[in-house]
């Protein structure tokens, strides 16, 4: 009953409580996203949603105009630190997950959820593997399972075997315990650039050979 009747209802709730808070912050950010570099406020990226249908999902635009999308060899999203695509208002909104707030246009609008697994890309539809299609029997989440205990600290094989997980044991108990983690998470900023620790292993390692 919960994962085909009540979520949703949740989910309607919740985005229309938290329009207002939208409407603040896109007065604030889009004003500040304007006068960095007069782009478009809103980001609209192509995305796989339930049973592998395309949908439009709605960021505050945290990069440069028309700056490149920029892909891991497993097929995660380049995120880095020190990424010079990034504006400087952008930084500050990907480190507090301010840029995913308009997503709740997307709950609204049924495309997503608050909790599921995160969307991904609609170029890499075809390199799912059997165990991890089952990732898609559920909306895609503005936050999730592995986005609330393990941020960008995954790589995309791991993420998507959790995500399966979470789409075929949709709980209750599990999204009030996801929800709390992601604000611990959001406080604390664990996890938020998966090149950078990616870099610092390298150092690591190459420290060791030199010693």
């Amino acid at each position: 009953m919960y994962k085909n009747f009540l979520k949703r209802i949740l989910d309607i709730l919740i985005s229309i409580f938290g329009l207002p808070v939208f409407a603040l912050l896109y007065i604030i950010f889009g004003f500040l996203i304007k006068i960095e570099d007069r782009g478009p406020i809103f980001y609209k990226a192509e995305r796989i949603g339930k049973d592998s249908k395309p949908f439009k999902m709605y960021k505050f635009r945290s990069m440069k105009v028309n700056a490149p999308i920029l892909l891991n060899k497993d097929g995660s999203t380049y995120n880095a630190k020190d990424d010079p695509r990034v504006t400087k208002i952008g930084k500050f909104m990907r480190e507090t997950s301010i840029d995913e707030t308009p997503q709740l246009l997307n709950v609204l609008k049924g495309d997503m959820s608050i909790i599921g697994p995160r969307a991904s890309l609609l170029g890499v539809l075809d390199t799912f593997k059997e165990d991890e299609i089952d990732k898609m029997k559920v909306r895609p989440g503005i936050t999730g399972y592995t986005q609330a205990y393990y941020r960008n600290g995954l790589t995309n094989r791991e993420k998507r075997l959790k995500d399966a997980w979470y789409a075929n044991n949709v709980h209750l108990r599990i999204d009030i315990k996801i929800f709390f983690k992601t604000i611990q998470t959001v406080i604390k900023r664990d996890g938020l650039y998966t090149n950078d620790e990616v870099k610092t292993e390298i150092r690591q390692k190459q420290r060791k050979i030199k010693m």
